[in-house]
């Protein structure tokens, strides 16, 4: 996306940061543990024939090259054309006079009095530094106060420290000018060392392993346990080091003998060790024409004005399509049961929800009023560990039933469940959906909510609430398929049956959608299906381990991934069985992980109605966009395509947003 034209320049910079990111995250969770398995000896080779040895290898090739390319994208496009634009990053060594003084007054008011500088010796032993914290290793020459010879030192910036700043405009001449933190530290870092002479000033990075350890057997009470990895977790083991392209070789040096790094470890970048933090710079500049165009998500003209949810719900199944249509009812779903007098209970997973949540507050509100709320909040979703143990305990203090799912199994799975009186009987109403309740990823990913209050299905979503909760044998579900008991083979049955369809000489077709492929015995089962004939379309987001068009394998077979604005998050799966099309809607991607260690809920589309909505928005158009879409070779290998002569380009998101969402009204 940042090498395309067509994306506005300060999207572009947001898609570098997030390039960033997750490589951040890449490494400090399967770098380190490929690490792990060095340092403990494994030489068991993965699926591949290869070594977790050589696979590093490969991994830190791929990993150099990207991290250069990404640099250069920085300087070379992206800073270039946003200086066009009046956004300009000023660089140390093309400062006025001017810029000087003004920043060398900012050091000493805002940056200086928060330092604390520490010059390494016997008693001044080398500092323990956070994971991704921004530091600076000082080189120097002279004698201190005391006669002692001073050589090397740390400055450790406080994360609440901006890493750019923002310049008056009369300094700058253009509207938005900007310093990096590090630049001005480094025209200043004398003031921290008087009397000493400053050889050398480079900015470091560590990434470290944050991979989370609990042990079964080990473990009573797995939030407290919990509570007790988290402490540790910026202080992992080390896993690469980066530091700026101008870093002596001795320092460099220096620093991988600290942290215990070879040379593959170390990364030198054109710029600030961390790009991540240039994500607020969009969200600085008032510049809506260097953005991508704002839209008002709008809601199905059936849901305008539902009145009464559950009154609605009785009638008619509803489907929302994010982000192109808002996560509001949601949100409302959970508020109105909260204050129904009517509703006895609400039972509903957590897996990511955010800091802030109104869906949260709304089942706290409702364990306030009487309600029997039950929340499964899975404490061991990456990253947002601390947001959910704390969400966890509020809801403790409000009176609601908390439970941390089953031990061994990630609880995936999108399930609300609502139970209400009505004349004498209980009646079930639940969302299920594709994506997390939260809602700022509402508004960035592509995923499907359904609403019913079919008998059936709320059943099985309560049956799947008594499994989780408590203590008993599986129970056949009527309509589910739910991780780890049935959605493996269901799946390897949905397949099966279209080739038996195939062989029989009747059409066959397939159409799935998801994050990642990699599960071996579903990529059996569709090579199976291509040869008895099926044609199988593919959309796969992320990592697919088949290989689409091999002669005598998978010739019927195509497989495309889709990146533009919005990340593509919805699990669907349509079979055409017949002419009497079966389609679903999941929680999980097709990985041994979702099949197996997670627990997870597909659930089938009955309302035709839903299943021509889930064809139209959620299928065909990715099948039909031929700008957004990179189409897999034999190979393994993306081609992005283009439109072809005399052909109109066509985007899939784009479409949907003219569709489902609205732009803003002009004056």
């Amino acid at each position: 996306m940042v090498e395309d034209e067509t994306t506005p320049i300060l999207e572009q910079l947001r898609y570098l940061c997030i390039v960033s990111n997750n490589l951040d995250e890449f490494f400090e969770v399967r770098v380190a543990g490929l690490k792990h398995q060095m340092r403990e000896g494994i030489d068991k080779t993965g699926p591949d024939g290869l070594s977790p040895g050589r696979v590093y290898a490969l991994v830190c090739a791929e990993a150099h090259a990207l991290v250069t390319h990404q640099y250069y994208l920085l300087n070379h496009r992206v800073l270039p054309q946003l200086a066009d634009e009046g956004i300009c990053f000023h660089r140390r060594g093309h400062w006025t006079e001017a810029q000087r003084v003004w920043t060398r007054d900012y050091f000493l008011r805002e940056i200086m009095p928060v330092l604390t500088p520490i010059g390494l010796d016997t008693a001044h032993p080398f500092p323990r530094i956070l994971n991704k914290s921004l530091n600076f290793a000082v080189e120097l020459s002279g004698v201190d106060a005391f006669g002692r010879p001073c050589t090397h030192a740390v400055v450790q910036a406080p994360r609440a420290l901006p890493r750019f700043i923002r310049l008056p405009e009369a300094l700058c001449g253009c509207p938005y000018g900007f310093v990096f933190l590090s630049s001005i530290l480094h025209a200043n870092v004398g003031e921290l060392f008087q009397g000493l002479t400053v050889e050398g000033c480079y900015q470091f990075r560590v990434t470290r392993n944050t991979e989370l350890f609990l042990e079964d057997e080990d473990v009573r009470d797995l939030r407290l346990a919990l509570q007790g990895e988290l402490s540790h977790r910026q202080y992992g083991d080390e896993v690469r080091l980066e530091v700026p392209e101008n870093c002596s070789e001795a320092m460099s040096r220096f620093l991988l003998n600290i942290f215990d790094l070879g040379d593959d470890d170390l990364y030198r970048v054109d710029g600030p060790v961390n790009l991540v933090r240039l994500m607020q710079v969009a969200d600085m500049v008032d510049r809506p024409d260097l953005k991508y165009p704002s839209f008002h998500p709008q809601l199905p003209q059936e849901m305008k004005n539902p009145g009464n949810w559950f009154d609605a719900l009785r009638k008619r199944d509803f489907l929302l399509h994010h982000p192109f249509q808002p996560f509001t009812p949601v949100i409302q779903f959970d508020q109105q049961a909260a204050q129904d007098p009517a509703v006895l209970a609400i039972k509903q997973t957590v897996y990511r929800t955010g800091a802030d949540s109104e869906l949260i507050e709304a089942l706290m509100a409702a364990a306030r009023n009487g309600k029997e709320v039950t929340v499964v909040v899975e404490l061991l979703a990456r990253f947002d560990e601390e947001a959910n143990i704390n969400w966890a305990e509020k809801l403790e203090q409000a009176g609601a039933h908390v439970v941390y799912g089953v031990f061994g199994y990630k609880t995936h799975a999108k399930l609300c469940l609502v139970i209400r009186r009505e004349n004498s009987q209980l009646q079930r109403f639940a969302h299920l959906g594709t994506g997390n309740y939260h809602a700022r990823t509402a508004r960035s990913y592509t995923d499907f909510g359904l609403f019913t209050a079919h008998p059936d299905i709320t059943a099985d979503v309560s049956a799947i609430f008594m499994q989780i909760t408590g203590l008993g044998r599986h129970e056949n579900l009527r309509y589910l398929w739910q991780a780890p008991f049935t959605l493996h083979t269901g799946t390897l049955e949905a397949i099966a049956a279209e080739r038996r369809l195939a062989l029989n000489g009747q059409r066959a077709h397939i159409i799935a959608k998801m994050n990642a492929l990699t599960e071996p015995e579903v990529i059996e089962a569709l090579y199976a299906a291509s040869q008895a004939g099926v044609r199988i379309d593919l959309i796969v987001r992320g990592v697919c381990l088949l290989r689409p068009g091999v002669k005598g394998l998978s010739e019927h077979i195509r497989v495309r991934s889709l990146i533009g604005r919005f990340l593509e998050h919805h699990r669907i799966m349509y079979f055409r069985n017949g002419g009497d099309a079966q389609i679903f809607i999941a929680s999980a991607d097709w990985m041994e992980r979702n099949f197996f260690r997670r627990i997870e809920v597909c659930v089938p589309i009955l309302d035709p109605r839903i299943k021509r909505r889930i064809l139209r928005e959620g299928l065909r158009p990715y099948l039909r966009d031929n700008s957004q879409a990179w189409v897999m070779n034999a190979e393994g290998r993306y081609q992005r395509l283009h439109p072809r002569a005399k052909q109109s380009g066509f985007i899939a998101q784009a479409d949907l947003l003219r569709r489902l969402g609205r732009a803003p009204e002009t004056s």
